[in-house]
């Protein structure tokens, strides 16, 4: 018998704004609320979304080698990242694959991570077989999180805490809301301007509801949260990212911190290194990432083969939609490498019909994360 859908904190609140619940990653999560999906979007787009993503594994790492032992895990510059500073990395694995990506917070005393919900339980193995002597892992049972996000995201948190005016993209702080400590990172995965909050469980549905007392602010669902990523040419794992593909064929070459390439001052030391790093050196990979726009109104949705003019096939979709923002479909897909240059077009197959597409820089909609005036 499959295990039983586990619920997060927020649960109740959003079954009372009549949202339409989905099994996702082993919780019932909201795919969407009254709005629908195409306005809970362009919402976020305009003002603030709120979501609900307790979903998500919360852990903490401490010990003196704790940067030390990440670092072997990850090709990132963890042991240089700075008190308050967030930093985007991902598991790797013996053949260059990646097995998560996640977020790793330095708060000082120990460093905070956030990994997806489908993998937290790989995860946490993963971190428990390669903890060194001194290093503590703490699995975070206590906490929920929400995202808020949007162009109007510090003005709704600012009346909250208004030194969170003060923060720039990647910047973290553990800072008091209505009296409880909460972990404030001004990140998101929207390609907006807004703010990750770990809060504690108890005090999750109070500082809902008050966030969404703000004519600003409407829930936000699962169904507009794929769209936004989407837009602005961010991967899913699971979808865009898995165990049997590299950073380098997914275009994520700066998610590996300099310092860890060939040249850099601790080059490699982490798993994978040896295929990863030559990807780089030779410039060379079976596959790429690409982003591709259509040239009709149809979405061409993850599946969907990619062939040439000739008819053979030359990739596959791995999340598309229609982009409400751009109003045209939108996708990223894999294809062999000859096929990855910008204009170059393909023809997605969709029930039998083959739609065409081009080939075009990402992100679809630009990013707007805060860097400072």
């Amino acid at each position: 018998m499959s295990q039983p859908l586990l619920r997060t904190p927020l649960h109740d609140l959003h079954v009372n704004m009549g949202a339409k619940m989905v099994p996702f990653a082993g919780y019932e999560m909201p795919v969407q609320y009254a709005l629908g999906v195409k306005k809970e979007h362009l919402h976020c787009r305009a003002e603030a979304g709120l979501f609900d993503v307790s979903h998500m594994g919360q852990l903490r790492l401490r010990g003196k080698n704790a940067a030390k032992m990440l670092e072997m895990l990850v090709p990132v510059d963890i042991i240089d990242l700075p008190e308050g500073k967030q930093r985007y990395a991902f598991f790797t694995n013996d053949a260059g694959g990646i097995e998560d990506d996640l977020m790793v917070t330095n708060f000082g005393d120990h460093y905070f991570i956030v990994v997806n919900a489908a993998c937290k339980t790989e995860d946490i193995a993963h971190l428990q077989a390669h903890l060194l002597a001194d290093v503590e892992l703490e699995v975070i049972h206590d906490r929920a999180l929400l995202a808020l996000q949007g162009p109007k995201a510090v003005d709704v948190l600012a009346t909250l805490a208004p030194q969170v005016r003060d923060m720039v993209f990647m910047d973290a702080v553990r800072i008091p809301l209505l009296g409880q400590e909460c972990y404030i990172s001004r990140s998101g995965y929207t390609g907006e301007d807004g703010f990750e909050i770990s809060v504690p469980t108890s005090h999750a549905a109070t500082l809902a509801t008050t966030l969404l007392e703000d004519k600003h602010v409407e829930w936000i669902g699962l169904g507009a949260r794929d769209s936004l990523r989407l837009e602005c040419g961010l991967c899913l794992y699971g979808h865009d990212l898995d165990k049997t593909t590299t950073p380098i064929e997914a275009s994520l070459l700066w998610g590996i911190s300099k310092v860890r390439r060939t040249e850099g001052e601790r080059v490699g030391g982490f798993i994978g290194a040896d295929v990863i790093l030559s990807q780089i050196e030779i410039k060379a990979v079976d596959r790429k990432r690409i982003g591709l726009i259509g040239q009709t109104k149809a979405p061409v949705r993850e599946g969907s083969l990619l062939f040439n003019a000739d008819g053979e096939q030359v990739g596959v979709v791995t999340s598309g939609s229609f982009g409400p923002s751009v109003s045209i479909p939108v996708a990223m897909a894999y294809v062999t490498p000859h096929y990855s240059v910008i204009d170059t077009v393909l023809f997605a197959e969709v029930r039998g019909k083959k739609l065409l597409m081009t080939v075009t820089k990402m992100p679809f909609v630009a990013q707007r994360y805060f860097r400072g005036q």
